[in-house]
């Protein structure tokens, strides 16, 4: 009597395992991903041959526009409400805690301390399309020179770059320069574009 064959069966892969692994992997990615502010102003950074990559934390950015506003930017929301409070005490001035946590959430700002309450008061869409005047840096005035030592009170580790638009005038830049020298900050960083697409177009020419 012949012997019967049994079917074989196809194999079967178990896909519970992948498919878990891909949303965790999606979870992580939307947890851990930092997506960039719109910034206030648009800047055309000028051109250089550095490759020096700024930290990704304990960093204060000082933008300075082409027609020569000055705004500051500075990271952790924690770090940005404290300081808030050093500059309230320091003015005399009083933050509501809707004001406050508005503030801590801006990723930079640039109006002088008198004007940040009603600055705050603004609604999101507001506030993005405003003109922002910029932060005092006059001699009998400046209003930078005290976020910036505020700021490094509160946190010491911080680095601070310059991200200046090439159109903006020396003595803006010279009078921020001053500004960080006057407060002991003798080492920070300027942001530039690469030279790259430059070197490449002279060497097409």
């Amino acid at each position: 009597m012949p012997k019967l064959q049994s079917k074989s069966k196809s194999p079967k892969l178990d896909m519970n395992p992948m498919t878990d692994l891909a949303f965790l992997l999606v979870t992580f990615f939307m947890l851990t991903t930092t997506f960039k502010a719109e910034e206030p102003v648009e800047i055309q950074n000028p051109s250089s041959r550095s490759e020096i990559k700024l930290p990704e934390s304990n960093i204060v950015t000082i933008t300075i526009s082409d027609d020569g506003r000055v705004l500051y930017g500075l990271d952790g929301k924690y770090t940005r409400e404290r300081l808030l409070d050093f500059m309230a005490s320091q003015h005399q001035l009083s933050f509501t805690e809707e004001q406050k946590r508005t503030f801590s959430l801006l990723p930079t700002f640039g109006v002088p301390i008198s004007e940040l309450a009603s600055f705050l008061d603004l609604d999101f869409e507001a506030r993005n399309s405003m003109e922002q005047s910029g932060i005092p840096i006059d001699s009998s005035a400046n209003e930078l020179a005290e976020w910036i030592v505020y700021s490094r009170l509160i946190n010491p580790k911080l680095r601070i770059a310059i991200n200046g638009d090439e159109e903006t005038t020396y003595p803006v830049v010279s009078k921020v320069i001053s500004t960080l020298v006057n407060n002991n900050v003798t080492r920070f960083n300027l942001i530039t574009n690469k030279e790259t697409a430059l070197e490449d177009e002279a060497s097409e020419s």
